[in-house]
């Protein structure tokens, strides 16, 4: 009886030491860009320590719990997400998200928060969105893993931080008023979700430096649809989009911090002379046109800031 309640005393006083090194961080998060665009953020975060040893490699080992709130003005979304740190060259992630959204017109145009892309009937081959605000609920889950090296490690110096960073993610994602085969837009995209999985990859090389400029780097993004649709090939259902960043990031003071990102991007063309980058009311329904090849086009410059509250 004794060593079990030693065993129960043990065991509350290494949980007490475990919550009592528990970080938190609640932080703000507001992007624009030149398209226009505006979001944000909020985020708390919650960091606990783990697996931790004395070594270089695993002293700062944890696991991050973070719970996420975002808002622009076609879109509400809810996300959590969870990241283990296991040694210091490797994460591992899961989370999910759940939203919804709503139309709006504006610079005489059509931003379409949700809704279902149909062929139109009228012999014009033309797409439509056809939904009301909140008219289904889109929902995410996904698994990544992350692999990153910092050339201080070997060469410590504070100007010696060339760093790379890769971040493989395998997601599903829905939306509840789609049927299986129906196409879907969320957040004014290209109208080509489908309910089904995807695929998401990051490559990012970068230099940090000790000043108010701290760190520069280039990132490559693919976004890669895995549904398989039957004559997707056609239309380059399973070709990659790309998306090239120059950024700059600047540690402005101890709470306040702002990245400046200008982007190109990769559309496809089609055999119509249309391209994904073309106004949607002027394009066919996109299951009906043929793939030709791919180019690159100015995306958009952005302006992403971070405001650190607790």
């Amino acid at each position: 009886m004794k060593k079990i309640v030693v065993a129960a005393v043990l065991l509350i006083i290494g949980q007490a030491a475990i919550w009592s090194q528990i970080t938190t961080a609640t932080d703000v998060g507001i992007q624009i860009s030149s398209l226009p665009e505006l979001k944000v953020s909020g985020i708390q975060s919650w960091t606990i320590p783990m697996f931790q040893g004395e070594g270089a490699l695993t002293k700062g080992n944890n696991l991050k719990a973070s719970a996420r709130l975002e808002l622009t003005p076609i879109d509400l979304q809810l996300g959590g997400d969870l990241v283990l740190t296991p040694i210091a060259f490797l994460q591992f992630g899961f989370g999910g998200r759940i939203g919804s959204g709503w139309n709006i017109k504006l610079f005489g145009g059509d931003l379409y928060g949700i809704g279902i892309n149909t062929q139109k009937n009228d012999g014009t081959n033309k797409g439509q969105i056809n939904g009301s605000a909140f008219e289904g609920m889109f929902w995410n889950v996904h698994a990544n893993g992350l692999f990153q090296f910092d050339l201080a490690a070997i060469l410590p110096g504070a100007w010696n931080h060339v760093v790379f960073q890769t971040t493989h993610e395998i997601n599903y994602k829905g939306l509840t008023s789609a049927q299986p085969g129906d196409a879907w837009i969320f957040q004014n995209d290209f109208a080509e979700n489908q309910n089904g999985f995807n695929y998401y990859g990051s490559f990012v090389l970068g230099y940090q430096m000790p000043i108010i400029l701290n760190m520069v780097a280039l990132m490559a993004e693919v976004n890669t649809y895995l549904y398989d649709t039957s004559n997707g090939d056609q239309w380059g259902d399973s070709s990659g989009r790309w998306i090239f960043s120059l950024l700059g990031n600047f540690n402005i003071s101890p709470r306040f911090s702002a990245a400046l990102i200008a982007q190109l991007r990769t559309v496809r063309e089609y055999t119509d002379s249309t391209s994904d980058s073309t106004k949607r009311v002027e394009k066919p329904f996109y299951q009906t046109r043929s793939y030709s090849s791919t180019k690159f086009e100015f995306y958009r410059v952005a302006l992403l800031m971070s405001i650190k509250l607790l």
